[in-house]
């Protein structure tokens, strides 16, 4: 197959939220049809009108569009193969499903308000419906059409009989599926509108889709689809099934045990970089222990014949490191930039302050819990934070603090008072961090007192001596 023909598509529903599964599967089409020299294309799958949500669509092509990925061709861009949202495409859908019919590979069944109405109360199952349907399997052709015109129908495809379908996947290998296992789909439904397996059949082959690049949880619709490419007589795309994401516990991920929209872990002060390059290990990797990379360069290294058959672990530690590298990298200007949104608009962030706690951050939220010790006017000490200055004999240790603070360091300062007061080096080192920014652990004491100035650090000191003795 030549390169300049290869054309992917990622085609999510605007049911809610893009789930970062789903932008892993979109950034593996990116990269391989980067890699071909091919195009990729974003088509919108709005047929289950019931599920769909309101900017749905716009969010996620929000979302895709803040993670880089560029496609050729989508609803928001047009092109030749559109319309690229599925509700527009109707007529088309009904062009084939009529073909479908007439060759006899499919067929209407016919459904009587009652009917209708015992399907969606529950009082008739899909499986006793599937049984029942049966009946409309030896139809009239003559009338058929006629008689869809004026009464509620389904359109169920008939999944072939006694074969077996050997199967080579471009991720999980050779698989076989009996067709004698599979019931009759529906691919039709009653308000008109094409189920998932039908619509993505048609959508793939006349956009010239020659990939098709999907979760691991469409695997067996496999037979159903290749078995309405045969009933067309079209030649399927390659497919490839990427390994599911799993929780530490190695079930499925899901929003009960982990965050799981993008949007979400952007709100949380997650990079563009860092996430990119966390969820494209997940699955896939190159041989070597390499870790990081840019978007180009995942791009030159991608190929289908690295990524994983096994799910992969979604380690949100993991992801904090990457995030963590990523914030240390940004130069001064672009890490201040990306910090508007997440500390208060009143802050007034120097490069001094940035680099004081940029290596303790593992997200851009963290800067505001990092930081809030150099913008709190005074320290309310908790009645621990007052008993432990009070055990650690703080008074005595912050006089004699103020007496030798212009000494080089605290290290020479907190030698000096040891000498003099015959107490503990941590007690002093404690009592000094404590008195000046109310937390036992944090950056450098040296660097706090030369962004603090003379001034800062004395009314610090003075409000600790205050607490501690009232």
């Amino acid at each position: 197959m030549e390169s300049k023909l290869v054309r992917l598509r990622f085609a999510p529903s605007p049911t809610g939220y893009l789930h970062v599964g789903g932008l892993r599967t979109a950034l593996y089409n990116l990269f391989l049809a980067k890699k071909l020299k091919g195009k990729l294309i974003l088509r919108v799958e709005d047929t289950d009108q019931k599920r769909l949500v309101e900017n749905a669509e716009e969010n996620l092509i929000k979302m895709l569009d803040w993670s880089g990925i560029v496609f050729d061709e989508g609803p928001h861009l047009g092109g030749e193969y559109g319309p690229y949202r599925q509700s527009e495409r109707l007529l088309i859908y009904k062009k084939y499903y009529h073909q479908l019919i007439t060759d006899g590979h499919a067929y209407p069944c016919f459904y009587s308000d009652e009917r209708l109405e015992n399907l969606k109360n529950g009082s008739l199952s899909s499986e006793d419906a599937t049984i029942e349907d049966t009946i409309f399997k030896d139809f009239d052709k003559k009338n058929i059409l006629k008689k869809m015109q004026n009464e509620s129908f389904i359109i169920r495809f008939k999944i072939p009989r006694n074969q077996i379908l050997d199967y080579n996947d471009a991720v999980k290998g050779n698989i076989k599926f009996d067709f004698s296992l599979i019931n009759d789909p529906i691919i039709i439904k009653t308000d008109g509108f094409p189920t998932y397996h039908f619509a993505n059949v048609i959508d793939d082959y006349l956009m010239k889709i020659t990939h098709v690049i999907r979760g691991e949880e469409w695997l067996p619709s496999i037979p159903k689809h290749i078995a309405l490419y045969n009933a067309f007589n079209w030649s399927p795309p390659i497919f490839g099934h990427l390994p599911l994401l799993l929780n530490n516990d190695k079930s499925k991920l899901s929003k009960r045990k982990n965050d799981v929209s993008v949007d979400s872990y952007i709100k949380k002060g997650y990079t563009k970089e860092s996430l990119i390059n966390f969820l494209s290990l997940l699955g896939w990797h190159e041989k070597g222990d390499r870790e990081l990379y840019q978007l180009n360069e995942l791009i030159d290294s991608f190929s289908l014949e690295r990524v994983n058959k096994s799910g992969a672990i979604f380690d949100v530690l993991k992801l904090q490191s990457f995030n963590n590298h990523y914030i240390k990298s940004y130069p001064f200007n672009i890490l201040k930039n990306k910090l508007n949104n997440f500390i208060p608009k009143d802050w007034e962030l120097t490069e001094e302050l940035i680099d004081l706690v940029k290596d303790k951050a593992n997200t851009l939220y963290d800067f505001t819990d990092l930081l809030k010790f150099v913008f709190i006017k005074k320290i309310s000490f908790t009645k621990d934070t007052i008993s432990i200055l009070k055990t650690n004999n703080a008074i005595p240790i912050l006089i004699l603090f103020k007496k030798y603070c212009k000494l080089d360091s605290v290290a020479k300062i907190a030698s000096t008072i040891q000498k003099e007061l015959e107490c503990s080096p941590k007690s002093i080192w404690q009592v000094i961090r404590l008195a000046l920014t109310g937390e036992n652990h944090g950056p450098s004491l040296d660097q706090v007192i030369s962004i603090f100035g003379a001034d800062k650090v004395e009314q610090r000191i003075n409000h600790a001596i205050y607490q501690v003795k009232t």
